[in-house]
């Protein structure tokens, strides 16, 4: 029997993704308990939130963010496009030597945001490059542990002017990963360093080296890029990595021929290389479904939020469930308990958080929707959430609550929360 005396905050009257109602006993940043509705004896002195009947569901996971890259907090700069990759590059680096805010305010304003919307943990690419060596890994550490009460946050560091075409960077990136940085990032082998062997061997023999996962950038189109994922996962197997490598975009999947697309996914299912979308709003993306049933794990993320890159988005994970859905002809209600998987369990496992769930022992970190069911959820997108962190309410119907470390609060602009 659980000794419910330890409980520390009570919810009750909560609806389960499974349709369950339960009260929910929580007590030392554990799901303590789950009772049905109605029969968890309660004291007066507990803390409680009456849920009534809205979807209680493990927190958002965020695959894919730049948090270095945001201009939230600036008044509106215009997009500036270019022709290649290569192009937007040189310009985001022009502008963001212009900004006026650090990346510690522009990145605490996002990640405050993304947190409003219910996502308890993210993964972050960092740029690193010989123009400005670990100073953007530096500051997203700062900005981790500033957050740490709000958000667990992985962090790639990502070689956005290449590998090979930037000497020096190979080292940078080492030296990144022995920083504090989690895993190692890759970009367009083909795209950017014209050398997929020899791009691939440099992201590889680091992350055996450092013993660390991958993460890596392809953007290259068609049959170029489907070679490069079948690449990808044979340097997988091959260094034993099965599981700890993904591939972010990866629009060449949805832009294959049959039989080219069957060799790739049986490849990339092989190897347990997981793909992210971000559901880009034009052009080709993988087909969620049809890798799901090859085996291949599919996740989601917001990837560039309202910066030199892309000028929407606001890190909404639910919304990212929904877009997905939209562009994939997700109609029916197992497809769009599918989508939201996509924001949550799925990407929980690839990013190897532990205790994740809603079960006894199992982290406190929930969300709660205004909703009846997940479908529900995913169509109506409702914003005034809840969200609790380690056992502790964060935010109050889409209002986050006051926090200790006010050095970092004081940076964050009022308009630019969720509401």
């Amino acid at each position: 029997m659980t000794d419910l005396a330890t409980t520390t905050l009570w919810l009750s009257d909560a609806r389960l993704p499974d349709g369950r109602s339960v009260d929910v006993a929580i007590a030392h940043e554990r799901i303590l308990a789950l009772l049905p509705h109605g029969e968890a004896p309660r004291s007066a002195d507990v803390a409680a939130l009456d849920c009534r009947g809205g979807l209680l569901a493990p927190s958002f996971v965020e695959g894919h963010i730049h948090l270095d890259k945001t201009l939230l907090g600036l008044p509106l700069i215009p997009h500036r496009p270019g022709a290649t990759v290569a192009e937007r590059i040189r310009n985001e680096k022009d502008l963001r030597a212009t900004l006026s805010l650090s990346i510690e305010e522009r990145g605490g304003r996002l990640v405050e945001q993304v947190v409003s919307f219910g996502t308890g943990a993210l993964r972050t690419h960092v740029d690193i490059d010989t123009e400005t060596n670990l100073s953007g890994l530096e500051a997203v550490l700062r900005l981790k542990a500033a957050c740490s009460d709000l958000v667990d946050m992985q962090i790639v560091a990502f070689p956005q002017s290449g590998i090979l075409r930037d000497p020096g960077t190979a080292d940078l990136l080492a030296a990144a990963l022995d920083s504090g940085a989690d895993l190692v990032g890759g970009l367009d082998p083909a795209g950017i360093d014209n050398d997929v062997e020899g791009h691939l061997d440099a992201v590889f023999a680091l992350a055996q080296r450092k013993g660390r996962g991958v993460d890596i950038h392809l953007h290259d189109p068609g049959p170029l890029g489907a070679y490069e994922l079948r690449a990808v996962a044979a340097r997988t197997l091959a260094a034993g990595l099965q599981g700890r490598v993904a591939v972010s975009h990866a629009y060449a999947l949805g832009a294959i021929d049959d039989a080219d697309f069957d060799r790739t996914a049986e490849a990339l299912a092989r190897a347990g290389v997981a793909i992210m979308t971000n559901a880009p709003g034009v052009g080709p993306m993988p087909p969620v479904l049809r890798l799901a049933a090859a085996g291949v794990t599919v996740f989601a993320g917001s990837d560039n939020i309202r910066d030199a890159w892309w000028p929407y988005g606001d890190g909404d994970m639910l919304d990212r469930a929904n877009v997905i859905g939209y562009r994939q002809g997700f109609y029916t209600n197992p497809d769009l308990a599918h989508a939201f998987a996509m924001v949550t369990e799925v990407p929980a496992r690839v990013l190897g958080r532990e205790a994740y769930g809603i079960s006894e022992g199992q982290a406190a970190d929930l969300v709660l929707i205004p909703s009846s069911s997940v479908p529900e959820a995913v169509l109506d997108r409702p914003r005034r959430r809840t969200v609790i962190k380690r056992g502790r309410i964060v935010v109050r119907d889409g209002e986050l609550l006051a926090r200790t470390d006010e050095p970092v609060r004081s940076s964050i602009h009022p308009s630019t929360r969720a509401s």
